[in-house]
């Protein structure tokens, strides 16, 4: 099972270089980086899109991407280097390639004719048709496609006139082709370019959906054109607005025939136009970056009627009617948009989903990568914030606890290949390119402050800022110099190499201290405190160029180089030696990290796709990571969270990794208070080969000394922080927070990031209050440049918002009037006052009258203002209008009620929850719920207060399960925690597997989690019962009250000698083995039936409580009245036997019997906690075992197929009704699993591990379980073969510990 856990993912932006690198197909959608496709898939439980797939199997810049009409699994994707790959999106693979396509493909399409032919042109033709299946394989050229004078930007077949097909070409000219028609070569021009040779390419190009010869087709400057193909001629020249506006790609939409969207190339501007038309409806921006790509899906998201909360966005419902006519224009314009979700992709490689028909994003992945990331680095007084380095030209900062970008620099840089932090809080970073030598940019001003240009056009390939003098900065480059510089650009060294220079890295020791790898295969280590150019050191031995080093942060005098020899080599620089060659890579070596706790661990990153994990001790490789689709190039980690990493690579993704599972018994040791020598230690200790880990940074020593100062809660803070230090971003801190405010600690103690996070619910109004307050006063961001932050006006939006959502109806109005939007803040305004509602319209009308605006009349008319009306017009000559309005108004007719009904209103809305009548607090505009009566005010304030509570625990429920299914266990743990449910906290962090981390939480939470912290306490003693940890799962288990059964269990199943086992006894505080045999004799004399199992197990020959325990499960089956909790305890007992003597040949028949009994209450254990997903898979094997096995127990298959398929048909929506007898056995069976003891809580729902949900590259297995590709983590079972999914595995463990193998084997997957 792998070590390192993979736990978040930043996707690549979308490539703004090639037309067709968009494209979707029922349910998913994918668009393409420069070597890599992403594929997004609706998740029909919450309507939204998440990331399923990322292929990359493409080593050039992918040039188009299209989606097979007829195979929704099937995509054809093509690159610059003459490939063509068509993939199966279900199975994550390639299923044809074609090497050679004479040409890089500029655009591809399926043929409509062949269901496995693909269309591809290049430049000038001709088109290409590659049948890659069927009878006769193999390219043809189209008959008539060719010849043509113009390169080709892109063509289209016709959706349904099979054989007909449109070209575009640069010159701004179609070429049109029919079967049994003349084909028209280079026609359809713009006007304004007939007789030039001015070029105006084409952009877009979609044929009409509803009609067989009109095309929509626009060039980049010359504008949009719907167009007749068979008459030639020009229907209809759309309008721009302006004539700076020019169109980068169209779409239609299918939900409303005749109405089409397009994307200007300059600002992201989205227009909606109908063809009955010639102006837009419509449009909006979008972005500031202009469009590159559009694709509308076909079939518009059915929103759920009752909306799944969600936390990033507000639900909406929008229409799903398939056809929208042409909407009829109000005055201002204004008008429903079509229903659809449009996929756009912009220059700025920035990618989303937009929902049309409520004019907001389903998701907008802002700002990606779109080429390859050659480093990656953490902030040093920040772990929350790591800087990239790309291809792209850009340096981009990325929040790890949100995955999303939070600066970028200015860019247009060439090739970013290496960056590093300035020291401390400077808020710099430097950075080496490609050509433009290197830089500082000042991250908070948002532009580059300093250049570097000692090695003029020569590829600077590795900078690093010293962390022990702020003034020194080196860089390496091709020219072969590795210099020495000040920030100020003063030359400190020149340090002259026989060849280019690659990496170079400062020792974490010494000052003065430099390494440098080379091309000429050697490291060199330089002292800067001589004035000697030459190396102190020269360490020969790789067989090709080194790339980068880097120095041990714990052990002096050691470092490592990767080379493309494959290897990694550890350096002593005392000895003068090479002291190890770590061997495995298949390709050159680029990521290298040492661990900055952990001395002996060293991380590396290589061209062979993977990312290994070494002990340097002993050269053994602990793991080796496979999740990444291409050469993998940086490797990082923050010293105050160094069991976090962070990689990137060609894939153009940045991973992270949590890699606490190769130090897990490190954790347990603070967890069960052993002493500081079992945790902390020196690297002399920890070197010891075959040693258990040790802490020896900076982070665990400053953490001891922190608790040695403190003298209450110790305990608390010490896995408090602990567990910060070993958990990776991703609501570790904020559930912390939380477990600290239900302990009753002070408000004045929460750090500021509390507020961003999931909030107590008695901190929630507070908190939002104050977040409203200060986006409402901060005026524009200070830092320019890169993304910067949201303007004002989106600021003021969204902190009315948030008052709207806390009922501060008052300040939303204000905010409303700021923006200019009087409407919503005159419709809600009643909610405030009558009396504020009046002043508010008197304001409008005011305003109104100040512009000369006809508008101000209704205003002062509905407020009763009708002085001002008549004054109004009197000032504009408008005599006989104001006295009309006098005359009127004297006469009665327009009536305004001046009384007091507004002090009635706001009387009536001031009986508030609390029951007051605060009239100041009505006029705030908070919420309140009007009383129907004075008399039932104490019921009614319980009966609000209940009904506020429920609901608010069913919204943290949804968003529980929201995080949840996201994989985000931790933050579905702060969901519950934030309305005080500790129970089903546990429960997401236990279903999550983060054990460790749970059981820390419930230790601190104390009695109200005591029964959760148990079974997680349980779990984790049975994942360390394993050598060399027993003892650790003894201490484990002892943590626990009530433990007797649970220490039987761990010393029957240990396998040591007989001294070994009684010492075990001892420590657990159990007889020897004679003595447990003479106990398990008196326990039979007595009729204690489990007692004797037990102590047989104990005994030295524990096969003799097999028999006895069978039996008596088997008599117990036989009867109608059994329940599983009078079955399951002495199974589970008895499953604890030593494998080596399970699996003896004289207990084939127990052995089986007892599988069978297992797998079959396994399966009714999975009922109950509904596990679903294994359910069918535990009948199915205990079904298989009752017909390849000679045993005799009261169980037949075909009541097992009765039980299942009465199971199926009552608990899943979309099989047919259950018939009465299939009613009656589920009765039967829900009776049987009903647990005996209410007080006993059963955790319920499947297990989702983190990072279940992340696409990964591995090896593509399949489930022994159900056939189909496992997603997300992988278990392999014990024939090293068969795999089912870890979150399966899981649950298979908790309800049954033999594996699915059948060979009495007990799974341990935890």
């Amino acid at each position: 099972m792998a070590k390192v856990k993979q736990v978040g993912l930043l996707a690549a932006g979308c490539q703004p270089w090639n037309k067709d690198v968009c494209a979707a197909s029922g349910d998913r959608f994918a668009y393409c980086a420069t070597l890599a496709i992403y594929i997004y898939q609706l998740d029909q439980q919450y309507n939204e899109f998440k990331l399923r797939s990322i292929m990359s199997e493409h080593k050039k810049t992918i040039t188009a991407i299209s989606w097979c009409p007829d195979n929704p699994d099937l995509f054809a994707s093509a690159s610059a280097d003459n490939l063509l790959i068509v993939w199966n999106v279900a199975e994550q693979k390639a299923v044809a390639r074609l090497d050679n396509t004479k040409g890089v493909p500029a655009s591809v399409s399926w043929c409509w004719n062949s269901a496995d032919g693909v269309a591809f042109v290049s430049q000038r033709g001709p088109l290409y048709i590659w049948v890659y299946g069927g009878p006769d394989p193999g390219v043809t050229v189209h008959k008539e496609a060719h010849s043509f004078l113009s390169d080709i930007c892109l063509f289209r077949w016709h959706p349904t006139k099979k054989g007909k097909l449109v070209f575009g070409h640069t010159d701004g000219s179609l070429s049109i082709f029919q079967p049994g028609c003349k084909s028209q070569k280079h026609v359809l021009r713009p006007e304004s370019l007939e007789g030039t040779d001015e070029e105006d390419p084409v952009s877009a190009l979609e044929w009409d959906l509803l009609s067989t010869d009109y095309l929509l087709v626009s060039n980049l400057h010359n504008g949009i054109r719907l167009v007749d193909s068979e008459a030639l001629v020009c229907i209809t020249s759309f309008c721009f607005p302006s004539a700076a506006a020019s169109v980068q790609c169209l779409a239609w939409v299918p939900s409303a025939p005749g109405m089409f969207i397009t994307g200007d190339s300059q600002v992201g501007v989205l227009r909606i136009w109908n063809v009955s038309r010639s102006t837009p409806l419509d449009s909006f921006k979008l972005k500031k970056t202009g469009f590159h790509a559009l694709h509308v899906l076909n079939s518009p998201l059915a929103k759920k009627a009752q909306s799944s909360c969600c936390p990033s966005k507000s639900q909406h419902t929008s229409s799903t009617s398939e056809a929208v006519p042409p909407p009829t224009l109000s005055q201002n314009r204004s008008f429903s948009l079509p229903p659809g979700h449009a996929v756009c992709c912009f220059m700025d490689g920035g990618v989303g989903l937009y929902d049309m028909g409520a004019k907001k994003w389903d998701f907008l992945r802002d700002l990606g990568h779109v080429e390859t990331i050659f480093d990656c680095k953490f902030k040093p007084d920040d772990p929350n914030l790591l800087a990239t380095a790309s291809f792209d030209g850009t340096i981009k900062i990325w929040d790890t606890n949100t995955l999303t970008a939070v600066y970028t620099s200015p860019g247009n840089e060439g090739v970013v290949y290496s960056l590093s932090w300035a020291p401390g809080d400077l808020n710099c970073i430097a950075g080496a390119t490609s050509r433009n030598g290197a830089f500082i940019w000042d991250v908070r001003k948002g532009k580059i402050i300093t250049r570097f240009n000692e090695h003029g056009k020569n590829g600077i390939f590795c900078i690093s800022w010293s962390h022990k003098d702020s003034k020194r900065i080196a860089t390496c480059s091709g020219d072969g110099f590795c210099i020495i510089r000040t920030i100020d650009g003063k030359i400190l060294h020149k340090y002259k190499h026989p060849a280019a220079v690659f990496g170079c890295d400062w020792s974490q020791n010494n000052k003065d201290m430099i390494a440098t790898g080379c091309e000429d295969k050697n490291v060199r280590v330089y002292y800067l405190a001589t004035s000697s150019d030459q190396p102190l050191k020269v360490f020969t031995g790789h067989l090709a160029k080194v790339f980068h080093v880097r120095w041990s942060p714990l052990r002096e005098g050691i470092l490592c180089s990767g080379s493309d020899d494959g290897t990694v080599r550890i350096w002593d620089y005392t000895q003068d030696a090479c002291i190890n060659v770590l061997s495995g890579h298949t390709a050159p070596v680029r990521g290298l990290m040492w661990n900055t706790e952990v001395p002996y661990l060293l991380i590396s990153g290589s061209w062979d796709y993977t990312i290994r994990v070494w002990d340097t001790r002993d050269g053994t490789c602990l793991d080796t990571v496979y999740d990444h689709g291409a050469d993998v190039y940086g490797l990082t980690c923050h010293q105050s969270r160094p069991f976090t990493m962070a990689s990137c690579s060609r894939d153009s993704t940045v991973r992270l990794w949590s890699l606490t599972p190769l130090i897990s018994p490190l954790l347990l040791n603070i967890l069960t208070n052993q002493p500081w020598e079992k945790i902390i230690g020196n690297t002399d200790t920890a070197m010891v080969p075959g040693s258990p880990p040790l802490l020896c940074g900076k982070v665990s020593r400053d953490i001891k000394q922190d608790l040695d100062k403190l003298s209450l809660d110790i305990r608390a803070k010490k896995l408090r922080w602990f567990s910060e230090c070993f958990s990776p971003p991703g609501g570790s801190s904020n559930l912390w927070d939380l477990v600290s405010v239900i302990n009753g600690q002070d408000d004045s103690l929460l750090p500021g990031s509390y507020s961003k996070g999931v909030m107590h619910m008695k901190h929630l109004l507070k908190f939002k209050t104050s977040e409203a307050q200060e986006l409402t006063i901060v005026k524009m961001s200070k830092f320019g440049g890169g993304i910067g932050a949201p303007s004002k006006e989106e600021r003021l939006k969204e902190a009315a918002d948030i008052h709207l959502r806390l009922g501060q109806i008052q300040r939303y109005c204000e905010l409303m009037v700021e923006l200019g939007q009087w409407e919503k803040a005159l419709s809600v305004a009643p909610g405030v006052s009558m009396k504020y509602w009046k002043k508010l319209m008197q304001r409008r009308a005011d305003q109104l009258m100040a512009e000369d605006n006809d508008d101000a009349i209704p205003y002062c008319i509905a407020t009763g203002d009708i002085k001002k009306l008549v004054t109004f017009f009197t000032g504009r000559g408008q005599l006989l209008e104001a006295l009309l309005i006098a005359q009127e108004w004297m006469n009665g007719s327009l009536w305004w009620d001046t009384g007091n009904r507004e002090v009635h209103d706001m009387r009536k809305l001031s009986n508030n929850l609390d029951g007051g009548d605060n009239i100041d607090g009505a006029c705030e505009g908070n919420i309140r719920a009007p009383q129907s009566s004075p008399v039932n005010h104490t019921t009614n304030d319980v009966d609000n207060r209940q009904q506020y509570q429920s609901l608010l625990h069913k919204v943290c429920r949804e968003l529980a399960e929201w995080y949840f299914q996201d994989g985000c266990a931790v933050l579905a743990a702060c969901c519950h925690l934030a309305v005080d449910n500790i129970k089903l906290a546990m429960c997401s962090l236990i279903r999550g597997n983060e054990l460790e981390l749970a059981a820390c939480v419930g230790i601190v939470l104390g009695e109200a989690a005591n029964q959760s912290t148990a079974y997680c306490l349980e779990l984790l003693a049975r994942k360390y019962m394993i050598t060399p940890t027993w003892e650790l799962s003894a201490d484990l288990l002892q943590m626990i009250p009530e433990n007797d059964i649970l220490l039987a269990k761990l010393c029957a199943f240990y396998p040591g000698s007989t001294d070994d086992i009684n010492q075990l006894h001892e420590r657990c505080g159990l007889p020897s083995l004679e003595e447990c045999k003479a106990l398990a004799e008196e326990a039979m004399c007595e009729g204690d039936l489990f007692s004797a199992v037990k102590f047989h197990l104990l005994s030295s020959e524990p096969e003799n409580a097999l028999q006895i325990g069978i039996d008596h499960v088997k008599e117990q089956l036989t009867g109608s009245a059994w329940t599983v909790d009078s079955v399951q305890p002495i199974l589970d007992l008895m499953s604890y036997i030593r494998t080596d003597r399970l699996i003896m040949a004289k207990l084939t028949e127990a052995r089986s019997e007892l599988l069978i009994l297992c797998g079959y209450i396994g399966g009714l254990l999975a009922i109950r906690r509904q596990y679903s997903s294994i359910v069918p898979a535990l009948y199915e094997y205990t079904s298989q075992l009752l017909k390849r096995r000679e045993v005799c127990v009261p169980l037949k298959i075909e009541q097992l197929s009765v039980e299942l398929d009465a199971w199926r048909v009552c608990t899943q929506s979309n099989s047919n009704p259950p018939s009465e007898c299939q009613k009656e056995e589920f009765s039967c069976l829900e009776r049987r699993i009903q647990p005996t003891d209410s007080a006993v809580s059963v955790l319920c729902g499947a297990d989702y591990v983190t990072g279940s949900n992340l696409p990964s590259h591995s090896d593509v297995q399949l489930s022994c379980f159900t056939g189909h590709r496992i997603q997300g983590p992988v278990f392999l079972l014990e024939d090293g073969k068969s795999a089912i999914s870890l979150n399966d595995a899981l649950m298979w463990a908790k309800v049954n510990p033999f594996s699915p193998l059948g060979t009495g084997v007990r799974i341990n997957p935890f």
